[in-house]
């Protein structure tokens, strides 16, 4: 039950560093327009989003529970929920900027959302779990 919250505590911390990193990133891509002249800054972005929402469907399971399973449904709401942000895009682009739709892009972001998705998983067996074991 104390690793447990030990390993909730470490995950935590790691979310709450990576949104703020997101946000900073974001925020001097919106100032210096880097989306619009660094043409692949969008895919270090949703890479970065998905390993994001991966910690976070993380920290809701309780890590002596972690199965197969519960991997599986990790991936699957980070592909649910990057399918949500990539319709978001489209109605954006199609509404506000007038951009025509690029179903390659969309296909290299839902893929660089799953890519940090599967990450998140490597990263918290790796670091946090095996870093635990190994102190205990």
């Amino acid at each position: 039950m104390i690793k447990d919250m030990i390993n909730r505590k470490k995950l935590l911390i790691r979310i709450i560093s990576i949104i703020f990193l997101i946000f900073f990133l974001n925020l001097l891509a919106s100032k210096f327009h880097w989306f619009f002249s660094i043409w692949w800054f969008d895919m270090p972005m949703h890479f970065l989003g998905g390993f994001w929402l991966g910690l976070i469907l993380l920290w809701y399971f309780p890590q002596e529970s972690l199965s197969s399973l519960s991997v599986l449904k990790i991936i699957l709401g980070v592909l649910l929920i990057a399918i949500g942000w990539e319709i978001f895009e489209i109605v954006v682009d199609r509404t506000i900027t007038q951009n025509p739709f690029n179903s390659l892009d969309t296909l290299s972001d839902l893929c660089f959302d799953l890519a940090g998705g599967f990450f998140s998983m490597i990263y918290f067996f790796k670091k946090i779990l095996i870093k635990q074991k190994t102190k205990v």
